[in-house]
Formats: structure tokens, C-alpha cells, sequence
């Protein structure tokens, strides 16, 4: 039986800024993004701020009508990057297998640490209470036997706590708790579900799988083996870095764009970052994503395939307005655009080749595109760019 540990960070931007200005603490604070560029919503919040209802991801204005004397503050991205780092050595100490879940959450696999340092629970209280005192703030740990009611038993008690999950009686513990509060259950899953009367964990666990399945294919598999707890998915080594799926970029507007040619240099210039991080990595996109985002905040998606597997900023950001071009209707205005490249592959991978196709003037602005690449390595990022979106 293995040993699994889920650690999660509490308010972790928040308690990170209440670290670093003490004269915070016991104020209702919550890290926002830039109203300015309008990602004005709650990244984090206090306890204090909990209180009055202030909930993560909703916009500033709605916060600050629950709370008006809410203190609102800026990420400072570089300092949660450096806090997390630190709290992790201090998981590489108990084992190497340390599976991040974001920046704030990481899976610990203790199961062969556990002659040297006690149980599960007892390594748990161990790592809380260090994180406390050497980095200066809070854990809670979920304690199980594999990874999802780890997760779960993380949950359950904040801040600043352990709660156990152990497999003789995780029935009594989670099954009477909503679907929704499991790992791999969204709201829009959680309300599909609630529409067949599965309503909690227990009750999809004693569900048919089969009528599971065939309502919602795989994931329907997936969460019943879930709520069951047969869950066997491994903790990753920490060294372990997962395969990209995809690489994208998007930017929500400082004003909205109203015309096809602004949406165009905003692709453009998205096109480029992807492109960057695609040569970067060593990887080419089969297909494109475009995600618009209106003024009315409603999100449509559009992808196609790439007829050559491709790094060019020049063929993902054609593809782009191709797809944008053909499938937008100007009802509203632009609020944020984001280019995807999706379906990745190697670029040293073999490729298949097509008579329909014009390799060599691929292979010419591919060479181009290096070219760049190679300048604005040596003279700045900035240093040479498309015409278009300057």
C-alpha cells in the first residue's frame, strides 16, 4: 500500500505578500491583477478576506462590493516562484518523488521514506511544521493511499493542517462529500452529473460504469475509478519534466479591438512568442488554436491542422487569421486573443512527404525565421520583429 502525500500552500500569493509587509496580517488583503490591463480579478486572498465572501477569481469590483475596505495588492510573480522553490527542497528531503501540481501544490510518494521518518501522517506534521517555521508560511497536507484523495484529504481542512484519508475507512470520509469537490470533476462535469442525480462522490462510485461511459466516454471511466479509489496513476520524480501537448500565448487588451486588421498584428505578434518557445523546446505544431474572447466575456475556440508540421511564426499566425477570418462574426469586440500551437511533435522527426506541398518556400522562411531568432538572441528580444505589428 502506497503512501501518498498532497501539499498545498495556503492563500499562497497572499501569505507570501503578508511575509513579506507583516503590517498586513489580520487585514482583509487580496492579490489582484492590473485593472489596467484588465485582468482585474482575485489571484489570492486572507482569511480575512474569506470572511466576507471575497472568493478567488472573481473580478475586483465584485470583491470590493462584499468587502469595501479591502487592501488590494500586485503579484509579485518572481517572489511565489522563489518560495515554492524553497518549500520544495524541503520535500526533496523526505523523497525524491515530488510531482508538482501548479506552483502552489505538490504529490510527495513517501511510501519508502517511512522507515526513516514515521507514518505518512507523522511526515506530514513534520514538513508543516518546518515549512512554518523556515519559510514563514502555511501548509495543508492531505494524507492517502494514492493520489486523488490525497488531493482530497488536502481540501478538507485549511490552513494549516493534516487530514488523513486511510484506505480502511475512506468510504465513511468521502463519500457523503459533493462530486465536484473530487479531482477531475469540473463545474460543467459536476452539473451533468447532478442532472443523473449523481450528486456526491458516493453516489458515482455506485453508479453503473457503463452508463458512465457511455455518457461521457473516457472521463466517465476515469472519475468512477476515481471515486472507487483505484487511482494508481505514480508521484513523477522531481527531476521528471511532462511532454508539452501544447505551447500558447494570449493577451487580454489594454482597449477592445474592433477590426479584422487589429485582431491581425495582436496573431502576429502572439504568433511570434509561440514560435520562440517552439524553437526553444525543439518542437513543431501540427495544428493551430485560436481562442477569442469577446467583450461580453463569452470564449470561442477554433483549431485546424497545419498541412506542414511547422516552428514559423509566419505559417501559425496565417493559420490563425485563417481560422479567424473564417469562422468570427463581428456581434462584439475583441477583448483578448490566444494563439495555441497544438498537436506537437519532435522537429528532427521524419517527415512524410506531399507532392501538393512547396517545401522549399517552407523551408526558406524557416531559415529566415532562424535568422531572426539568431539576432534577437544576441541584440535583445526587441532587436528585429514583423513590420506588421509595429
Amino acid at each position: 500500500m502506497r503512501t501518498i502525500l498532497h501539499c498545498d500552500l495556503n492563500s499562497f500569493y497572499a501569505s507570501v505578500e503578508l511575509y513579506l509587509n507583516p503590517e498586513l496580517k489580520g487585514l482583509p488583503v487580496a492579490v489582484c491583477g492590473s485593472k489596467e490591463d484588465r485582468h482585474g480579478i482575485v489571484l489570492a486572498k486572507t482569511e480575512e478576506a474569506k470572511k466576507y465572501g471575497v472568493k478567488t477569481a472573481e473580478a475586483i469590483w465584485e470583491a470590493k462590493r462584499k468587502c469595501p475596505q479591502l487592501l488590494i495588492i500586485p503579484p509579485h510573480h518572481d517572489e511565489y516562484v522563489e518560495f515554492s522553490r524553497r518549500v520544495r527542497r524541503i520535500y526533496e528531503e523526505y523523497t525524491d518523488l515530488v510531482e508538482p501540481f501548479g506552483i502552489d501544490e505538490c504529490w510527495l510518494d513517501v511510501t519508502g521514506s517511512e522507515r526513516l521518518f514515521g507514518n505518512g501522517e507523522e511526515i506530514a506534521h513534520k514538513i508543516r511544521e518546518r515549512v512554518k517555521k523556515e519559510i514563514g508560511i502555511t501548509i495543508s497536507a492531505g494524507v492517502s493511499f494514492n493520489k486523488v484523495f490525497a488531493k482530497l484529504g488536502s481540501d478538507l481542512k485549511k490552513p494549516d493542517a493534516v487530514t488523513v484519508i486511510p484506505f480502511d475507512n475512506f468510504r465513511e470520509i468521502i463519500y457523503k462529500l459533493p462530486v465536484t469537490d473530487m479531482l477531475g470533476v469540473g463545474p460543467n462535469l459536476g452539473k451533468a452529473l447532478k442532472n443523473h442525480c449523481i450528486n456526491t462522490i458516493g453516489e458515482l462510485a455506485n453508479t453503473d460504469k457503463n452508463f458512465l461511459i457511455r455518457k461521457f466516454g473516457k472521463m466517465g471511466e476515469c472519475i468512477w475509478a476515481y471515486a472507487n479509489g483505484f487511482d494508481t496513476s505514480p508521484v513523477m520524480h522531481t527531476d521528471y519534466h511532462a511532454p508539452a501537448k501544447s505551447i500558447g500565448r494570449g493577451v487580454t487588451l489594454p482597449a477592445d479591438l474592433n477590426s479584422n486588421d487589429e485582431v491581425h498584428r495582436v496573431i502576429t505578434e502572439m504568433a511570434q512568442i509561440v514560435s520562440h518557445k517552439l524553437r526553444k523546446q525543439g518542437l513543431k505544431a501540427c495544428g493551430v488554436q485560436l481562442s477569442i474572447k469577446d467583450t461580453n466575456l463569452s470564449v470561442k475556440q477554433f483549431q485546424a491542422p497545419l498541412s506542414i508540421p511547422s516552428q514559423c511564426s509566419g505559417v501559425i499566425a496565417e493559420k490563425a487569421y485563417e481560422l479567424f477570418i473564417t469562422n468570427y462574426t463581428w456581434h462584439d469586440k475583441v477583448r483578448s486573443v490566444t494563439v495555441r500551437a497544438i498537436n506537437l511533435t519532435d522537429c528532427y522527426e521524419p517527415l512524410q512527404l506531399d507532392f501538393t506541398q512547396d517545401y522549399n518556400a517552407h523551408e526558406k522562411l524557416d531559415n529566415a525565421e532562424e535568422a531572426m531568432e539568431k539576432i534577437r538572441k544576441k541584440y535583445g528580444i526587441d532587436a528585429v520583429s514583423v513590420a506588421r505589428t509595429i
